[in-house]
């Protein structure tokens, strides 16, 4: 039989871990496409499908451990520790990956490159999962 008080209490626990996790995403999109050196926003819109794919695996990157931080965190305040080193793990990949492999990431994700998106989100997703698997001891 369902207890609706326990219910109520675990739905708000939800509630709460996903609108938390749901703005810490936001703010990570939203400094991530300040640090890169094109504009998503604008090229997604265009219809670059390399913009595309190299946001879509660094938000994957992101959630991945912000995934984990949910699962293995007990308080609020430890979770946003987590989330906010996991965005600060993310674009420091993003920034190494600039500077030593493609340091014209620009022109190329301008011109639609889809192998460079590819091997940017290819980085993104195994940081990500990296990063999610270090917070599990």
């Amino acid at each position: 039989m369902l207890d609706l008080v326990e219910f109520r209490t675990g739905a708000v626990a939800f509630a709460l871990a996903f609108v938390v996790a749901g703005l810490f995403t936001l703010a990570f999109k939203v400094i991530y496409q300040l640090v890169t050196p094109y504009r998503e926003r604008q090229l997604i819109r265009e219809g670059n499908v390399a913009a595309a794919l190299a946001l879509a695996g660094a938000l994957i990157g992101y959630v991945l451990p912000l995934a984990s931080a949910l699962s293995q965190t007990v308080s609020l305040p430890e979770f946003a520790a987590w989330a906010a080193l996991a965005g600060v793990i993310q674009i420091v990949a993003f920034t190494i990956v600039r500077l030593v492999a493609l340091p014209d990431v620009k022109a190329r994700i301008e011109r639609g490159e889809i192998s460079t998106a590819i091997y940017l989100m290819a980085i993104s997703i195994a940081v990500g999962v990296l990063n999610a698997a270090s917070m599990t001891s």
